[in-house]
């Protein structure tokens, strides 16, 4: 009896946070705007090539973005998984520092590093080089992306690299594997639910984010986020946004089943 009366204000808290903001979403979406009666319309709108376009480009850009703070990230977590505990603990560290700021004072860091006046620009003008054009570019939104969301690839690598057992390596190696074989056939099979969740938790803020492509992209790259910002802080129309943030929420659950099966796959197949 105790335990469920301890139940009750997570419940409460679930219901009023998280269910009846999304019922609301639901509601506007299947409604029409000034009527409120029921209706279709908003999701055809989502579907227009414009919308489209909007989606694809989030989709490929958060592709982008998770495939390179896998390439930076895996063996980061790898060196730190490998390292003494003294160097271990600075470099991880370093890593979790910059989470503690706000997300927006981040991008806005780099706001000021990759502007026209900005740290690079006055370097290669000191040293005689001409400025680029760095800023409101999809390589700036890529980069705002990578520089916010790589933690999240690291630590849960670097996780289960470090809980790894370490005779089965030792097995390995006894069994006349070289080092290259012993990571593709040993290392990365058992660390791919580590890679899931690292690519789960970057793909997923990155095709959602706004702030970022606002910033860093001077509102020339409107993604999915921007679109959804815009309909209910700019234009009023609290409907078709709901129906885009509907659409999102489908988009998302589709690519963590994705990711599971793929996951579930990985783990069934054993490591040779």
């Amino acid at each position: 009896m105790t335990r469920k009366i301890l139940v009750y204000p997570y419940l409460l808290w679930a219901i009023i946070f998280i269910i009846v903001p999304l019922l609301l979403i639901v509601y506007y979406s299947f409604t029409q705007f000034g009527t409120g009666s029921f209706t279709l319309a908003n999701f055809i709108r989502v579907f227009e090539p414009t919308y489209v376009n909007v989606m694809i480009n989030s989709i490929s850009l958060a592709f982008k973005s998770t495939v390179i703070c896998f390439i930076i990230g895996y063996p980061a977590a790898y060196i730190m998984a490998e390292k003494d505990l003294n160097t271990k603990s600075a470099l991880l560290f370093l890593f979790v520092v910059p989470m503690w700021m706000n997300l927006l004072l981040r991008t806005y860091a780099w706001l000021t590093i990759l502007e026209n006046n900005g740290l690079i620009n006055s370097f290669l003008a000191f040293v005689g080089l001409p400025k680029l054009e760095l800023l409101y570019t999809e390589g700036a939104v890529i980069l705002g992306m990578v520089y916010n969301f790589l933690p999240f690839m690291i630590l849960p690598i670097y996780t289960v690299l470090k809980k790894m057992n370490k005779s089965i390596i030792e097995a390995a190696e006894d069994l006349g594997a070289d080092s290259i074989n012993v990571f593709f056939r040993v290392v990365l099979p058992l660390s791919v639910p580590g890679i899931m969740s690292g690519v789960t938790m970057v793909f997923m803020p990155a095709v959602t984010t706004f702030i970022i492509s606002n910033l860093l992209g001077g509102g020339q790259f409107i993604l999915i986020g921007n679109l959804i910002e815009r309909q209910f802080l700019q234009v009023g129309d609290w409907h078709l946004g709901s129906a885009l943030s509907v659409v999102l929420m489908v988009i998302v659950l589709i690519s963590m089943a994705i990711f599971s099966i793929f996951d579930r796959e990985e783990e069934g197949g054993g490591l040779f």
